[in-house]
C-alpha cells in the first residue's frame, strides 16, 4: 500500500504500509514478546481437521447432512487462520527525500495491527502531512535517524 502526499511546505512524502509476517520487536513490548511460535496453531488446526474428517467418515450413508452444517464446519476451520491474517502487524513508513534548500530528508516509522486500522492511520498521517508538513509527533509514527 503506497500513497504520495504533498506537504504544506511543498515536499512530497511517500507513505508505505508493509504487511509483516513475523512480529517486529518493539522496545516497549520486548518482555512480552515470548510466544510459542506457530506450533500450537498447527497442532490445534490439525486436530480440528482430524475431528472433521472423523465426523464425516463415521456418518452413516442414510444420514442427510444439511448444507448449513457443512458451511458451519468450514467457517469453524477457517476462523482462526483468517483472524490471524487480518490482525498481522503492518509497518508504516512516511519518508521524504527533502530538498536542496533547507529541508533534510526525513523518515518516520511505526507499527499498526489490523488492515482497517492501517487504512485509517495512513489517512490520518496523510491529512496531518497536508496540514502541518510532517506526521503527528504524538501519533504512531516516530522519526528515525
Amino acid at each position: 500500500m503506497n500513497r504520495v502526499v504533498r506537504g504544506s511546505d511543498g515536499r512530497d512524502w511517500t507513505i508505505r504500509a508493509n504487511l509483516e509476517w513475523s512480529n517486529p520487536i518493539v522496545v516497549d513490548e520486548f518482555e512480552h514478546d515470548v510466544n510459542g511460535g506457530s506450533t500450537p496453531a498447527v497442532v490445534v488446526g490439525a486436530a480440528l481437521a482430524a475431528l472433521v474428517v472423523v465426523f464425516i467418515a463415521w456418518t452413516p450413508a442414510e444420514v442427510v447432512v444439511p448444507p448449513w452444517l457443512i458451511a458451519l464446519l468450514v467457517l469453524a476451520v477457517l476462523f482462526f487462520p483468517v483472524r490471524w491474517v487480518l490482525h498481522r502487524p503492518w509497518t508504516l513508513t512516511a519518508s521524504t527525500p527533502g530538498d536542496a534548500d533547507e529541508n533534510p530528508p526525513e523518515t518516520w516509522v511505526g507499527v499498526v495491527r489490523g488492515f482497517i486500522e492501517v487504512r485509517q492511520e495512513v489517512s490520518q498521517v496523510a491529512r496531518h502531512i497536508e496540514l502541518y508538513a510532517e506526521p503527528d509527533m504524538n501519533g504512531r509514527l516516530q522519526p528515525t535517524e
